[in-house]
């Protein structure tokens, strides 16, 4: 049935996901030098440390909203990129298996996380996506075309970020701002991955109320990580080029979703006010 509703076991879900990602967060972010003692591994940059906490924020802020949204296509976008991240997740666990803290309860968390969520997180989607209508709501906005070709140019440059750090993560290390191992690489490409995926679900589906609050929690996790490179700006090389595009990538998203967000807020009102009033003169 169409109708749109989020089934109990979706909103479980979401909930039980959030004070894990909170609880990391914690550590990453406030305490990055203590990730050998706290952590599932060591994490000897801090701003790969508060990178991955920025992503768990948005997460949380995500998955938050998740639990009291009144719409399951408010939500469901969300699903498919969380898979991709925790996929790529667990496939770099088992390729470093030995740089984490066996034994210690964080891996055991990191790892039932890992090897579980991919596969709860699908079936949550498979199962509550028979009940989006497809359809836009009566004050909804479609994104035009040229958004939708400029969001997929952007995914598409996630991506193949992403590929490079999990398939390539020794020439991506030579590349990047900050210090990274293999490990970091690869958990850093989960990130890219999230946000292409996100990207090409957002050019297939347009609708503005099915991408409004993952793009929000992107907004949030982008801003930690700004705040993360300044708090970490001593660490980074900024003697590579690759530095400034993330930098400037970086602004230019948190500048630009703002905007996209006023923009389409005000002509998706302004369009119902239209039509409300083309009814009410017919």
């Amino acid at each position: 049935m169409r109708d749109d509703r989020i089934y109990p076991a979706t909103r479980w879900l979401a909930a039980s996901i959030v004070p894990f990602l909170i609880a990391a967060f914690y550590i990453l972010y406030l305490r990055p030098g203590e990730t050998k003692e706290l952590f599932a591994w060591e994490i000897k940059a801090p701003m790969s440390a508060m990178m991955l906490a920025s992503a768990y924020m948005g997460g949380a802020y995500f998955f938050g909203r998740a639990v009291f949204a009144r719409r399951w296509h408010h939500i469901g976008m969300g699903f498919l990129p969380v898979t991709a991240f925790a996929s790529f997740m667990g496939i770099a666990t088992l390729l470093h298996l030995d740089r984490f803290n066996q034994g210690h309860i964080s891996f055991y968390t990191w790892a039932l996380l890992y090897f579980t969520t991919p596969f709860l997180v699908l079936g949550v989607w498979l199962r509550n996506r028979r009940t989006d209508p497809g359809t836009p709501e009566a004050e909804d906005f479609v994104l035009p075309r040229i958004a939708r070709y400029v969001i997929g140019s952007a995914a598409l440059a996630n991506l193949l970020i992403s590929l490079g750090l999990f398939l390539q993560p020794d020439i991506m290390v030579a590349l990047w701002p900050w210090s990274l191992t293999a490990l970091t690489a690869r958990v850093i490409s989960s990130m890219f991955a999230l946000q292409g995926v996100f990207g090409v679900c957002l050019v297939l589906d347009p609708r503005w109320s099915a991408g409004r609050i993952l793009l929000e929690s992107q907004w949030v996790s982008m801003l930690f990580i700004l705040i993360a490179l300044l708090r970490t700006w001593s660490t980074l090389d900024q003697a590579k080029p690759f530095t400034w595009v993330f930098v400037v990538s970086l602004v230019a998203i948190l500048a630009v979703i703002p905007m996209l967000y006023v923009y389409v807020e005000m002509r998706r009102r302004n369009d119902y006010r239209k039509d409300s009033n083309t009814l009410r003169r017919s």
